[in-house]
């Protein structure tokens, strides 16, 4: 087989999925092997029958190879946001005199504040912004004169029961180099511009499982909490409340539309496992907008707990695969929280759907990383 290009591997809630893949023309991302794997997932921050894991992750990886006709001797693993915390520290060191800021400079600085809990792993430090002379902020230190260095610096870390196992998967599936980042920071890296990362956004990924919420600034996170919800309870309710399979009640959500105010006469049909069925619209949408508004009000709650202020008039910006399809679930979001919602994908035509941010941000990420123009100081930021 043929010398490995990047492979990146992502934990969804429903799906595991690898991919392999380089750049291609004009900044777009050319995939060269894909593989996917349903599993049973995770909540509370624990897998579900973990105990199958390993041959879930052999499964995607394996399909993802040989599509690809190559060997995956090194592999980004992404840390869903359910494994995952964020701290922002204010760090500030003095150069030895006035001076060019220099990437070992910077790569100090970052290391300066990595003192955490042994119980995680720190993958990502990312700036939210850097301070010179004055206090004076700045992007991107590097080649600015001044005596001091400073900055607000997002540390991500992993729990090190996910890196762990997962690392001990890989290495016993003969995968010998294993890189973790965020999944949640890849997400916002491809979805958003540098302008509006400046600016601050909010980002929601709604999975089947598992909700990821994150205040973005600069390049790091601010702030990111998670709870187990998502689109596959919504299928639980109605599966509950109209007594039917959880098959049915898959197909009857897909067919849901919230945008339209149903009468007393109007149904959904489905050809159901038993043959056809009707439902009344007017109870189903009140049983999926019930399930939204719980999941709405959790999303501010996550929202409230961060400690830095952001602007009131950014709207949330929804993501993944749990509820973006859903016709009008976007606006029942927005008039829950009080806030604008938009539905955000990544920003290439091959792959403009909201359940794709998480594998492809990962992809894009780590093939910025192993160019080899940047791969010497953006290694420093992916692992210390």
């Amino acid at each position: 087989m043929a010398q490995q290009d990047t492979a990146v591997l992502d934990f969804g809630s429903e799906k595991i999925t690898a991919l392999i893949g380089e750049r291609g023309v004009n900044g777009t991302i050319r995939v060269k092997g894909m593989g996917v794997c349903n599993y049973a997932g995770f909540l509370d921050g624990e897998f579900l029958a973990p105990e199958m894991l390993g041959e879930s992750i052999r499964a995607a990886l394996s399909e993802a190879s040989v599509s690809a006709g190559t060997r995956i001797t090194r592999v980004y693993v992404g840390v869903p946001g359910e494994f995952s915390s964020v701290v922002c520290k204010e760090v500030s060191t003095t150069l030895n005199r006035k001076r060019k800021v220099k990437d070992a400079d910077v790569f100090n600085l970052m290391s300066a504040g990595d003192n955490f809990d042994e119980k995680y792993e720190v993958i990502n430090i990312q700036p939210v912004y850097y301070t010179l002379d004055n206090n004076l902020r700045v992007l991107s230190p590097i080649g600015a004169v001044s005596a001091k260095l400073g900055g607000v610096l997002s540390y991500i870390m992993a729990e090190k029961t996910f890196t762990d196992e997962v690392r001990k998967i890989l290495t016993a599936m003969g995968v010998p180099s294993v890189e973790f980042v965020s999944s949640v920071l890849a997400e916002s890296l491809i979805l958003f511009n540098e302008d509006k990362r400046d600016g601050t956004a909010v980002l929601v990924d709604v999975g089947y499982l598992t909700t990821s919420v994150a205040i973005v600034k600069g390049d790091g996170l601010l702030s990111l909490r998670s709870f187990s919800q998502g689109g596959g309870h919504i299928t639980g309710d109605l599966a509950t409340v109209l007594q039917i399979p959880f098959s049915d009640a898959e197909l009857l959500k897909r067919k849901v539309i919230l945008s339209i105010e149903p009468s007393e006469e109007d149904i959904y049909e489905i050809n159901g496992k038993n043959g056809i069925k009707t439902f009344s619209a007017q109870l189903v949408n009140e049983i999926v907008s019930y399930r939204i508004s719980v999941i709405a009000r959790t999303i501010s709650k996550c929202l409230s707990t961060c400690e830095y202020e952001y602007p009131s008039y950014i709207p949330y910006s929804l993501t993944g695969g749990g509820i973006a399809f859903m016709r009008g679930a976007k606006d029942a979001i927005a008039n829950t929280v009080g806030r604008e919602v938009e539905v955000v994908v990544p920003p290439y035509p091959q792959i403009n759907k909201p359940n794709l941010s998480s594998a492809w941000g990962l992809l894009d990420m780590a093939i910025k990383n192993d160019e080899p123009v940047k791969k010497s100081f953006f290694a420093k930021i992916f692992k210390k």
